[in-house]
């Protein structure tokens, strides 16, 4: 039996994977921790998670994803009862503009970003396609 790899240079299907996280979005109270878990799987080195205990003794959760990659930032927050996307332009890792967007634009651009990084990368090309068939 052969293995299915995907070869690097064929493009990634940038609205598959947008549509992908879009649906584990559907529950908008867990929809930060899954993009959380999922990041985390799929680039850990440009990823960092701000978790927050629920109560005293209750378990960590995932309130906020930032997504560093080239001259980009990506940030998703939970705010209150929903969550707030914010995309960030960095010179040399300093802010230089910074803007509340639309969590459709925000997964876009999110989608774009680990397309080009699966190009960079065999093992983030293979994530992003386990990513993608689970």
């Amino acid at each position: 039996m052969a293995l299915d790899t995907p070869d690097p240079e064929e493009p990634l299907d940038i609205d598959l994977l947008a549509a992908s996280l879009r649906a584990d979005g559907s529950e908008i109270g867990s929809f930060v921790e899954v993009m959380a878990a999922k990041l985390e799987a799929a680039v850990p080195g440009l990823i960092r998670v701000e978790r927050r205990r629920d109560g005293m003794f209750g378990p960590k959760r995932a309130v906020s994803v930032v997504l560093d990659a080239g001259d980009q930032r990506l940030e998703l927050r939970r705010a209150g009862a929903g969550v707030q996307a914010r995309a960030s332009r960095l010179s040399g890792g300093i802010v230089l503009k910074s803007e509340i967007v639309e969590t459709d634009a925000w997964l876009d651009a999110l989608g774009s970003v680990l397309a080009v990084e699966a190009r960079r990368s065999q093992t983030t090309r293979q994530a992003l396609e386990r990513l993608l068939n689970s």
